[in-house]
């Protein structure tokens, strides 16, 4: 009798496979169900801390215009608050998200702020 082997599959093609089948299940997912509907389980519900760090490296860098001007858009787990780093600051309702007011700064021109609940 011949001794006869089977031959095995790569490891390399098999992760190769489960990748491909991973990228497929997603974009039917993604296509079937719509991308804002996806993008609630991949991306994370708020954005608190990394707002709060930009608006405050801004102040400490004396960006004007960043800390002025520039709209952020906060978003928590039910509201959606666009505003600048200096409306931010000022609001009494955003003081429990760790933004600061900067002493540094003097912003001239206020812009218009807007809040949306989800």
């Amino acid at each position: 009798m011949e001794n006869k082997k089977a031959q095995g599959l790569p490891v390399s093609t098999i992760v190769l496979l489960v990748i491909g089948v991973v990228i497929l299940v997603v974009l039917i997912l993604g296509f079937t169900l719509g991308w804002n509907n996806l993008k609630g389980w991949v991306a994370p519900s708020n954005n608190v801390e990394t707002i709060a760090d930009q608006c405050n490296l801004a102040c400490q860098l004396g960006q004007d215009y960043t800390f002025c001007s520039e709209n952020k858009t906060l978003t928590t787990e039910d509201t959606e608050i666009v505003r600048t780093c200096y409306n931010l600051s000022a609001s009494n309702d955003t003081q429990v998200y760790g933004i600061e007011k900067c002493s540094s700064i003097k912003c001239a021109v206020v812009t218009t702020t807007e809040t949306t609940t989800k």
